[in-house]
This record gives C-alpha cells, structure tokens and sequence, in this order.
C-alpha cells in the first residue's frame, strides 16, 4: 500500500538529492496541514519555515521540535511573545524597533536568537524588508544588542513571473552580503543567504543562497487553508 503522502515524499528526496550539501532546504509550509509537513519531515526536511504566528500556534503542538523553525513571513512586534515559544531563527528583521524587543523579550528568557536580515532588493512599496542601501546603518544599530545575533540575510524576489527576473534582486542582495561580510562587525557573523522559492531557488543557488525557502515545490499547489 503506498503512501497517503506519497508525491511529498518524492518530490523531497527528488529536491533533497539535487541541492548542494552546503545548501539548508527550508520547507515553507504555509496552509499545508500537519499530515503534510509530517511526510515531509519523514522525508528529510530539518528546517520548516512559517509566515504567521498564528498558523504556526496551531502546528507546533502537532510537529514540536522534530524540525527547526524558521519565521519567514513579516513579524509583528506585538506577536514577538508567542513568535519566541515557537521559532528558533527569524528571517526578516526589517527594522531596529522589531530587532529591539526581540533582544529585550530574548534578555528575560536568558536566550539568544539567530535572526537574518530581510531585504527589500526590488524596492518594492507593497513589500517588508529595508533597501539594500539602508542595509549597513541597520545593521550597525542592532549589532551591539547581545540577545540577538544578526547571521546573515533574506530576500523574497518576486513571486510570479520568469525565474530569470529574480536574478537582479538576488544579485542586489548577493553584494549586501558580501559587503557586511568584508566589515567583520562584532555579533554578526554572515553565515546565511536565505534566497529562493519554488519558481526561482534555481538562480538563487547560482546567485550564492545557501539556503531556500520552498513550498509549492514540494507540496503541490495550496488550494485553501485547511488547518
């Protein structure tokens, strides 16, 4: 009898098997339901990435630590508290005020985080994350906050649209990254280059991303939320 969550498991260790040793494959599971992301942890996935703290209230107590979270979407300050009982590295710290109260919320659980930068390569209005340009004085303000750990940078590129067209945004933030890394600042270490969805992680990976955020990829197209 074959796998309710067969195509999951194949399209896994079909990704898994093609990617770099080098490379942490991200799973992003929004609106999948825990059935799903359990066949995928089955599979091999270490690494679960989530956009809403709300949806990743509900999975946790399903999944717990079998995985290491990752908060991929836009993080609210007023959802700092439950984001910290839940993710292990957040991925888009976009401004001091966010980076200040995780330290702070971080000081009083005597933790330190891992968080990325996240980087508005395009300039897009309707999009989180600051501009390349903006990147280096950002980055100076949080760097002497001892309960957060800058580690690297995230970048969403464009969505939709030909692979190709994400190549400059990835680029852009490619030079971010190896600028701050050149600077050697004390408490950020550029180990992380978070690039890539389903319909471009390919150009990511030549543009440098060590690590990608996929979910279509594996789990097929969403159709609704169904947790």
């Amino acid at each position: 009898m074959s796998h309710p969550y067969q195509h999951i498991l194949d399209q896994v260790n079909e990704l898994l098997q093609s990617l770099p040793p080098s490379v942490t494959l991200v799973a992003a599971v929004k609106e999948r339901t825990p059935q799903e992301v359990d066949a995928a942890i089955e599979a091999g996935i270490q690494h679960v990435g989530h956009n809403y703290v709300q949806e990743a209230e509900i999975m946790f107590p399903h999944v717990q630590r079998q995985a290491v979270w990752h908060m991929i979407g836009h993080l609210q300050r007023n959802k700092v508290n439950k984001a910290l009982d839940l993710f292990d590295l957040v991925e888009t710290v976009d401004s001091v005020r966010l980076a200040e109260t995780l330290n702070r919320r971080c000081a009083e659980l005597g933790k330190v985080l891992p968080v990325l930068i996240e980087i508005n390569s395009g300039h897009e209005p309707n999009k989180t994350g600051v501009l390349p340009e903006d990147v280096d004085a950002l980055v100076e303000q949080i760097a002497p906050l001892k309960h957060i750990q800058v580690q690297g940078l995230m970048t969403m590129g464009p969505r939709y649209g030909e692979p190709e067209d994400s190549r400059p945004y990835f680029q852009a933030t490619r030079r971010v990254f190896e600028r701050l890394k050149q600077q050697n600042m004390p408490n950020v270490s550029m180990q992380y280059l978070s690039m890539g969805m389903s319909n471009s992680y390919l150009v990511a990976l030549q543009e440098g991303a060590n690590v990608v955020r996929i979910g279509t990829r594996l789990f097929g197209e969403r159709s609704s939320c169904k947790l």
